[in-house]
């Protein structure tokens, strides 16, 4: 979930029992359904605590899952256990991913690129060490349509509490342009709001969808 390089104890013991919560709530299935089709190596990058790692298909062959902030990781080494196919949790940072070049057939992001101090620089990466024609899957809370009340109030929040609170998290990143601008291609994109009742928070608008690495610039 956190891949800023810093530790963030308080944030990481509140994201395990948070995570679990939004899991219950449906973010679970989001969760499946950014697997589906998957195989041979993955790098999954901002691991948290393994919430993804039940999801993968047996078709996958290894997980490198990175994540640099200590208390998750250790969750994530726990979790990886358990899970239905090979995980190794690695240190690292999204902006230095410990990978050869073209060495994956997939990555993931899921709920972390809200939090990377540099999107660019992560994306780069994972274009470098994804081979040519490699998916990449993601599943991020974005930005709201601009000009709208929700939009003024993630501004509001990213400038204020919210990074501080939730471990660098910022609420209005334009993410889809972000991958897009690395160099991926889109192929599937899916805007929804979590949760789908309920008051609508900052991080309600969210997205999920496919891009595939076309190959080096």
């Amino acid at each position: 979930m956190v891949v800023a390089g810093v530790s963030h104890p308080i944030f990481a013991r509140l994201y395990e029992r948070f995570s679990a919560q939004l899991d219950r709530a449906g973010i679970a299935e989001y969760r499946r359904a950014l697997t589906v089709g998957l195989s041979g190596r993955v790098i999954e990058v901002g691991a948290g605590n393994g919430r993804m790692f039940p999801h993968y298909p047996p078709e996958v062959t290894e997980v490198v899952a990175v994540e640099p902030e200590p208390r998750l990781r250790a969750a994530a080494v726990t979790a990886a256990r358990s899970a239905p196919i090979p995980v190794t949790v690695v240190d690292g940072l999204a902006e230095a991913l410990p990978g050869a070049d073209g060495e994956f057939d997939a990555g993931v992001l899921a709920l972390v690129l809200c939090t990377v101090p540099d999107q660019a620089a992560a994306l780069g990466e994972l274009r470098r060490v994804l081979r040519p024609g490699a998916q990449l899957r993601f599943l991020e809370h974005v930005a709201a349509p601009p000009r709208t009340g929700l939009r003024r109030l993630q501004r509001l929040v990213d400038a204020t509490v919210w990074p501080l609170l939730l471990g660098g998290c910022h609420t209005g990143r334009d993410t889809a342009t972000a991958i897009t601008a690395a160099g991926f291609v889109v192929e599937d994109l899916r805007r929804f709001r979590f949760p789908e009742t309920g008051p609508v928070g900052p991080a309600a608008p969210h997205i999920r969808g496919r891009a595939r690495n076309p190959g080096p610039r």
